[in-house]
């Protein structure tokens, strides 16, 4: 389908890019990849009066990484993050997640920064952010301001940002170099969004038990989630049969997916747990 009559501009400057956004009072669109909003464009599925293209802002393409962690700006492509050597030490589980995301064509367009905004549950970014208690840096017309993952996602394609508001960063908190991971998805096909997937992280307190375990779920929810309960049955316990059961068990209780035309909600919550068997084991 062609898409619906629309405005386009290209600015030089994130602040004249919020102007922008500003001036239409929500009926403008930031651009970033477009792998997800130039779809919805031509299904009618959104239909804003201006596209505010963010290909010209270089300073949304930086990575970096350093003793704080990791800090990606929103322009960064799936493609810069896989072919970054540093990251696959500074953020391996990073690097695992991405490596699922759609085909080599949409890795070479699509953004960290456009995955965080459109918020389909489904999407490996969003989780990864949930799970590792990323901050997500916005910039409006009123300033900028930090807000961390787990209150940034509200729903379905639905996020705190307000209508002049872009993602300029996402920051990921340090990444100990001993820490134990795993991220494993399931998809009809290789390169379509997940049914389900876990990302799950645990340290060691030094006597071969569990600490800090994280456990994050996509595409059982309308917003990429944290099971706390299946992360205390990891917390203390060495990672064994026993724990992983638990984990298990624990996790399926946690999630209440819906039916859809892909599976049912009952197929989603077993999926889940041997996801989660999965990702532990590794």
């Amino acid at each position: 389908m062609k898409l619906p009559p629309i405005d386009y501009a290209r600015p030089a400057s994130i602040a004249e890019a919020v102007a922008l956004l500003a001036a239409h009072g929500g009926d403008a669109k930031p651009l970033a990849g477009g792998q997800s909003l130039v779809p919805m464009l031509a299904f009618r599925l959104a239909a804003p009066s201006l596209l505010v293209d963010l290909g010209k802002l270089e300073e949304l393409r930086q990575i970096r990484i350093s003793d704080q962690g990791v800090a990606l700006g929103a322009m960064v492509r799936w493609c810069d993050v896989l072919d970054n050597a540093r990251l696959r030490k500074a953020h391996p589980l990073l690097v695992a997640a991405i490596s699922h995301v759609a085909h080599y064509q949409i890795r070479n367009r699509g953004t960290v920064g456009g995955s965080i905004a459109h918020a389909d549950p489904a999407a490996e970014m969003p989780g990864i952010a949930v799970t590792c208690d990323a901050e997500i840096a916005v910039v409006g017309n009123a300033g900028i301001r930090t807000i961390a993952a787990a209150d940034f996602f509200l729903g379905t394609l639905t996020t705190a940002l307000g209508p002049d508001e872009i993602v300029t960063e996402i920051r990921l908190p340090l990444w100990p170099a001993s820490r134990r991971f795993g991220f494993v998805e399931f998809a009809r096909r290789h390169g379509d969004f997940a049914l389900a997937g876990v990302a799950a992280f645990h340290d060691s307190d030094g006597t071969g038990r569990a600490r800090n375990a994280h456990i994050g779920v996509i595409g059982v929810a309308d917003r990429p989630l944290r099971l706390r309960a299946a992360e205390n049955a990891v917390n203390g316990n060495a990672i064994e049969q026993a724990t992983i059961a638990a984990a298990v068990a624990a996790a399926r209780a946690e999630v209440d997916p819906s039916d859809d035309i892909h599976a049912s909600g009952a197929y989603r919550r077993h999926l889940i747990g041997i996801l989660l068997e999965r990702a532990l084991t590794t």
